[in-house]
């Protein structure tokens, strides 16, 4: 089966495509804040759709941009003493993004192009489009001419006689047309935007952001116009696929099919995927509305694998709400996923796994897993079926290891063999979770050192002083280990 996706160009589910190499450009962050986790949702879809293609053989070259001049950016400078310049609160929240696309478990792009690096080829472009008749300058900023580009709106579905006006209002009186849109902007950041953008008073001077000489004067790229030079530059005429948030569509992914195929002659991209968008307490999560989780603080309170989990429980053209019982249920399936795959290694490594035993249930469990999981991978990438498969595997697993330990029988090397490839290849390689066993040196200190707390533990427990070993349980559960009390006394295991 091939792989399908619903292309927001077309209005509808088509077959994927691509000429050898697969070219997937991201549309990335404006740095001016701490990533959410709402920006992390289209990281997340991005790096699966990555992960998935080279699954099926694609060689991959993922290319993000990070927006580095924008005047939410400018209006920061000054609010912190080593913010001097727009460059620096640029700086400061680039590593922000970095930092969290790592501990998000993401596979790194080939490059991540930022604007500041790229001027001269915005430059370029913006002079190729007034050459060709597409874009006019007017007192010394360069605005694209939507009237000369057929098909503007074809991505948005929108008619040209009925679109509003684009940009700032101070822009209006330089426009041919309302819905012209910016490529190049006079001076720096008027005083106005940054103000409405600011988050601390800037006093009697206001920044004004960086600048760069042009044969317009001097100005800055518009905002559109970057996205197309950077992703042309490292990844050619055409994309592949193109990937962003839903937010994106109109106007700045409408506006980059026309500069870019204005430019070039030729399709932009062949395939728009668009990412719904993440919800919170009834709304879009958002910086500027205040209703936000930062990556950082995520990945601390839940770890990177229910956050990823989390994720894998919508499809990437929907929208997701973040509550308590999403996240409720993305633990509990982390954890199936999580205890099953430790009982597989433990079982598979024991003495008891015999070469002649064989569960053909377990086997073909395995295979079942891996025809579904495919099979919902290609369906638009339905992660949440995808992940059902997974779930599924783990009954089957228990079941054999349940069965065996009630009978003293052997286990299936070979099924249980077969299961835990089944983890680690969809589940870790394509789903990119971190399946961790408790082997090696650090880990085997740290399990002996967990093993003489617990025995403190059940001495406290048995002199009757209950509310002391809670306290140990709970310090225990705060580093990351999971205590269950059962018949036969404690057992652990690592988060």
């Amino acid at each position: 089966m091939s792989l399908v996706v619903t292309d927001t160009l077309e209005g509808e589910r088509v077959e994927f495509t691509a000429d050898g190499d697969v070219t997937l450009y991201v549309c990335g962050l404006t740095v001016s804040d701490d990533p959410h986790l709402g920006h992390a949702r289209l990281w997340f879809h991005a790096d699966v759709l990555h992960r998935w293609l080279e699954h099926e053989g694609y060689d991959v070259r993922h290319v993000e941009n990070v927006t580095d001049v924008n005047e939410k950016i400018t209006a920061r400078v000054g609010e912190r003493d080593e913010w001097a310049a727009e460059r620096d609160v640029a700086e400061t929240f680039t590593a922000s993004v970095f930092d969290a696309m790592r501990g998000l478990n993401l596979l790194r792009a080939e490059v991540y192009p930022r604007v500041t690096e790229h001027v001269p080829e915005i430059i370029d472009l913006v002079e190729t489009l007034i050459q060709k008749g597409y874009a006019y300058e007017s007192n010394g900023s360069v605005y694209f001419d939507v009237t000369r580009f057929d098909g503007y709106g074809k991505l948005s579905n929108q008619d040209l006689d009925a679109l509003e006006a684009q940009g700032e209002p101070d822009e209006r009186s330089e426009k041919r047309n309302p819905a012209d849109f910016a490529l190049w902007k006079a001076d720096g950041v008027s005083e106005t935007a940054a103000r409405e953008h600011a988050k601390h008073d800037h006093g009697a001077e206001t920044p004004d952001g960086e600048t760069w000489d042009s044969p317009w004067g001097e100005g800055r790229p518009g905002w559109h116009v970057e996205c197309s030079a950077m992703s042309t530059t490292h990844l050619g005429d055409t994309l592949d696929v193109h990937m962003g948030g839903r937010d994106l569509v109109f106007p700045h992914h409408e506006n980059e099919i026309a500069q870019s195929e204005a430019a070039t002659g030729e399709a932009f991209a062949r395939h728009w995927l668009h990412v719904g968008l993440l919800e919170m307490d009834g709304e879009k999560m958002s910086s500027s509305i205040g209703n936000f989780w930062t990556v950082p603080d995520a990945l601390e309170e839940l770890g990177v694998n229910v956050v990823r989990t989390f994720y894998a429980g919508a499809a990437y053209r929907s929208e997701q709400a973040l509550t308590e019982e999403t996240i409720a249920e993305a633990e509990e399936r982390w954890e199936r996923l999580s205890r099953t795959y430790d009982r597989a290694v433990e079982a598979l490594d024991s003495t008891d796994s015999r070469a002649k035993a064989a569960d053909d249930d377990l086997r073909e469990a395995v295979a079942t897993a891996r025809e579904g999981f495919a099979a919902a991978m290609n369906d638009d990438l339905n992660l949440r079926e995808a992940t059902a498969a997974l779930l599924d595997l783990t009954d089957a697993v228990n079941r054999h290891v349940d069965g065996v330990d009630e009978a003293e029988d052997a286990y299936d090397y070979r099924g249980l063999r077969e299961a835990v490839a089944a983890f680690e290849d969809l589940g870790g390689d394509v789903l990119g979770l971190q399946f961790e066993t408790e082997s090696g040196g650090d880990v085997e200190l740290a399990g002996e050192l967990v093993e003489l707390v617990l025995d403190v533990r059940e001495a406290e427990r048995e002199a009757g002083n209950y509310e002391r070993a809670d306290e140990l349980r709970d310090a225990l559960r705060e580093v990351g280990v999971e205590i269950e009390d059962g018949p036969d006394g404690a057992t652990y295991r690592f988060e």
